[in-house]
């Protein structure tokens, strides 16, 4: 089987050789650099430059010069060898031939997310490398990747977000087929594929869209990147299309299961049809017989995108629950800091409202937002709509000095906050390395080597971004490790060994256990209709949930609190799992300092 995408840009093989299109409508003409010859693109409606030419094939490297001038890639490259300032290559899609016909994807309930930066997960930081550590992954009970950003970015090293040629699957990891490869093995293990994709902005190095497409950027939008991307003016057609394309793109010639869009409060976009509704419309439009997961991540708390129809969503599938993991992190380490202050004040009654509800910020205002309003009402939404974590890459990697939330709580705590992560009926979501408690850190890393001004820049905006924090006082800012030297990327490997050795070998084998579990007592029960789900204080320190399903019930009881407490939990269900050192009997349980339980009901 072969597949792949068609769109109006970049280079397309064709029956007559190689067709070359750009969207230039602030360019007077456009050249084709191919193989080193030139030669003119002929000028059509509205601002597009096209050429077919017969003796370019799969391979052939080419570029475009702009008014006789500046010479620069396809922002609908394909492949990029050489990093964002050089050549594109011509990539014929259909020459790798995919094994996994028969593979339409696994529902969303069965989800557990396991996000990884593809440079850091392995030793060989590789598409290749990735794929021997497939069959371990899903031994240890997860059912899909997430990987950051793989648009191609300046250099040999970057988290992804600053990614400038979205087409591109970045080479420092490979060549597209290889990524192909890794899919392909991905789903002959029964493993989906998410991509992280990143619309809010560009890079700040290797962007070329401005030099020939003014009008791809507007003013009248402000970003914290600069001006906004034009969803919404004019020649926004063209520019919507670009990004449509690129989703789509994804999901069909690589086959992805799910895409992750990155900060979506930061696109803007006053359309009568805001760009995300187009792209979840065209893209399950256009993949109608598969399971196709698309994953918000919005700081405003948009209930309105996550919305269902009979059970399924009618646009975006779930959205990255950050108001979760702020509870959960302040219960855990007593952090007060920054955003962590809007939760820090109530944080049971916090936790409890995200487990039950989604959102613990409905329209609520927020301290760390000076009083602003944040959210939108979430109750009516299955668990299932929302992405749950402890760690992910930015709760890790924004931090000065990269630490793992292992290292900020007790192993006691965090057995009590795992088995609340992987049972409850939200998506779990966990971070590389996290089944084990990696110990090691991961840090904030670019390479701009090619712009000491921009590497500069980096350093000095770090150093900046902790200034204010009490211990970087007097000078403590230059104890952060510099972002742009490689033994800071190189820091933030895995250490894959260190999986067999105490303590880690013992919370790999909890993970696993609590997933067998997940998959056992708690899909099943999410696969039924959701009815509602509420939250209870019995005690300040004590929560009790319950989520109600057709095939039955749900509930989650813990004590945060330092005395021990004593809860009714009923005689009709079964505990699933409970800490190893509870006890309850008789409808009773005795819950010592930072323990849980969770018992299921099966409907009647």
């Amino acid at each position: 089987m072969r597949r792949v995408h068609e769109m109006p840009f970049g280079a397309t093989i064709t029956d007559d050789g190689v067709r070359f299109a750009l969207w230039a409508p602030t360019a007077q003409e456009v050249a084709l650099v191919l193989d080193g010859a030139e030669r003119p693109l002929t000028q059509e409606d509205g601002g597009w430059h096209r050429l077919t030419v017969p003796e370019a094939r799969a391979g052939s490297r080419y570029a475009f010069r702009i008014d006789g001038g500046l010479v620069v890639p396809d922002p609908a490259s394909r492949f990029q060898p050489d990093d964002v300032h050089r050549e594109s290559v011509v990539v014929d899609p259909a020459a790798y031939t995919w094994s996994d016909g028969n593979w339409t994807g696994r529902p969303w309930e069965e989800t557990v997310l396991y996000e990884l930066h593809v440079g850091t997960a392995t030793p060989e930081g590789t598409y290749a490398g990735l794929m021997g550590k497939l069959e371990d992954l899903r031994d240890a009970g997860i059912t899909a990747i997430e990987l950051l950003p793989l648009a191609e970015f300046p250099g040999s090293r970057n988290w992804g977000y600053d990614g400038v040629l979205h087409f591109a699957p970045d080479a420092a990891y490979g060549t597209p087929d290889d990524l192909k490869r890794l899919v392909d093995r991905a789903h002959a293990l029964g493993l989906m594929v998410f991509i992280d994709v990143v619309y809010n902005h560009f890079g700040p190095s290797g962007n070329y869209l401005h030099a020939y497409a003014k009008s791809f950027f507007t003013e009248r939008h402000q970003t914290p990147w600069g001006a906004g991307i034009n969803f919404d003016g004019s020649d926004a057609t063209a520019v919507r299309d670009f990004f449509v394309h690129n989703a789509i793109y994804w999901l069909e010639e690589y086959h992805a299961d799910g895409l992750r869009f990155d900060a979506v409060h930061a696109i803007l976009d006053d359309s009568e049809k805001h760009i995300l509704a187009e792209i979840a419309e065209r893209a399950r439009a256009a993949l109608p017989n598969r399971e196709v997961h698309l994953v918000l991540e919005n700081d405003a708390n948009e209930a309105r995108w996550l919305g269902r129809d009979g059970g399924r969503p009618r646009l975006h599938t779930a959205q990255w629950d950050d108001d979760l993991h702020h509870s959960w992190h302040t219960l855990l380490t007593g952090e007060a800091d920054g955003y962590y202050v809007d939760y820090a004040d109530r944080p049971v009654e916090r936790l409890g409202r995200c487990l039950a509800e989604g959102f613990a910020y409905q329209g609520e205002p927020s301290a760390h937002r000076d009083g602003e309003p944040r959210g939108e009402p979430s109750a009516h939404l299955p668990p299932s709509a929302f992405v749950g974590f402890l760690q992910n890459h930015d709760q890790i990697g924004n931090r000065a000095f990269g630490e793992r939330i292992g290292d900020l709580a007790s192993p006691e705590r965090l057995a009590l906050a795992r088995a609340g992560l992987l049972l409850s009926p939200q998506i779990p979501l966990l971070y590389m390395g996290e089944e084990w408690a990696a110990s090691t850190p991961f840090l904030y890393f670019v390479d701009f080597a090619e712009d000491e001004a921009l590497s500069n820049a980096v350093r000095e905006g770090r150093r900046r971004e902790f200034a204010n924090f009490k211990s970087f006082a007097e000078g403590g800012q230059d104890q952060i490790p510099d972002p742009t030297l490689e033994e800071t990327f190189t820091r933030s490997k895995l250490d894959w060994q260190e999986r067999s050795k105490s303590p880690h070998a013992e919370v790999l084998a909890e993970t696993r256990r609590l997933l067998e579990l997940r998959q056992a007592e708690v899909v099943p029960l999410t696969k039924t209709r959701f009815i509602e789900a509420r939250s209870s204080q019995p005690k300040p320190e004590l929560l009790d949930v319950v989520w109600r399903y057709e095939g039955g019930t749900l509930r989650f009881v813990a004590n945060f609190g330092e005395s021990p407490a004593e809860v009714e939990v009923g005689s009709t269900g079964s505990a699933i799992w409970s800490s190893s050192n509870m006890e309850h009997e008789g409808g009773r349980a005795r819950l010592p300092s930072w323990t849980g339980m969770f018992i299921k009901d099966s409907a009647r």
